[in-house]
């Protein structure tokens, strides 16, 4: 049965400029949805309740306090010009100082990198979305969002790829052995989240994490509690770190195609972390990748 894709105003489809500043709480224009560092945070939230007339109880704005923190100045920055530059989808060079990714541009680099695997490496491998994490965050789009994933099957993969971009970062968790018993001891299930900042706390969505895996698992009908949840170990690599506020991005689609390159056919515990570490790529590495990946669109 075909699943028809749901649509919200605007479209969910929309990319996500994590450059701008939003002036209103849910504003949706020229076919983006702006996002900023406080977008999720519980500050933006109360607001954006606020401004509906919504009425917010002390207790569950304090919920929102300690499950929405706010990290405004945790992110490096430098003052940009406030000129919001259009490009055309597949037509943007990263490479140029400044440039951060939006999630049109994200999708459209992984496909490039996607495509330049070969099929006996992806044959392990199965991906989400960039958008579909975040659209799991919005208030009722959950439901929608685990339906999604799992018409992708993603159980009879060994790793499933998940971009995630909150507060206006990008980091990525692969979830390895998904299809494994949650009680075996070889090739027991766990979440790898690699974060090229980890100066911002990227154990700080490690409740959310884990209440996505809780939901996909029962999406799929399979018996888990959260108790068995809470034993998948969730593993944060110390990995090659970004030098300013916006080559998240690029790290994330380099963590990708590495990884993938890399990964080995069955992931242990025992022999974690692998390749990932501070020395697993370079600087000139990075940015080599992606003068090949901006040459190969303007032969396009």
């Amino acid at each position: 049965m075909r699943t028809r894709k749901a649509k919200r105003p605007g479209g969910i489809d929309c990319p996500i400029d994590l450059e701008s500043e939003p002036e209103s709480p849910l504003p949706v224009s020229d076919g983006f949805i702006p996002v900023s560092k406080h977008r999720t945070c519980w500050k933006h939230m109360a607001a954006c309740l606020h401004q509906r007339k919504t009425k917010i109880s002390k207790r569950r704005l304090r919920r929102l306090q300690l499950t929405s923190k706010c990290f405004s100045g945790t992110f490096p920055s430098r003052l940009r010009s406030n000129r919001v530059a259009k490009r055309k989808l597949g037509k943007a060079d990263v490479t140029q100082e400044g440039a951060k990714l939006d999630t049109a541009q994200f999708d459209c680099y992984f496909s490039d990198v996607w495509s330049r695997l070969s099929e006996d490496k992806k044959s392990s491998f199965a991906y989400l979305e960039s958008l579909w994490f975040y659209t799991y965050m919005l208030p009722g789009w959950k439901g929608k969002a685990i339906r999604w994933i799992r018409d992708r099957a993603i159980f009879n993969k060994r790793y499933v790829i998940v971009p995630i971009v909150l507060w206006g970062h990008w980091s990525l968790l692969i979830l390895c052995n998904l299809g494994e018993s949650l009680e075996s001891e070889n090739g027991k299930p766990c979440m790898l989240l690699l974060d090229s900042l980890e100066n911002a706390g990227p154990g700080r969505i490690e409740p959310d994490l884990r209440k996505f895996l809780l939901d996909i698992y029962r999406s799929e009908g399979r018996a888990v509690n959260k108790k068995l949840i809470h034993q998948i170990p969730l593993l944060i690599p110390k990995v090659p770190q970004q030098r300013d506020d916006v080559e998240c991005g690029k790290f994330v689609l380099y963590f990708i195609h590495l990884f993938v390159q890399d990964a080995p056919e069955s992931f242990s515990l025992g022999d974690y972390p692998y390749f990932m570490n501070r020395t697993w790529f370079t600087p000139e590495c990075l940015q080599q990748f992606f003068e090949e990946l901006d040459l190969v669109k303007k032969d396009v």
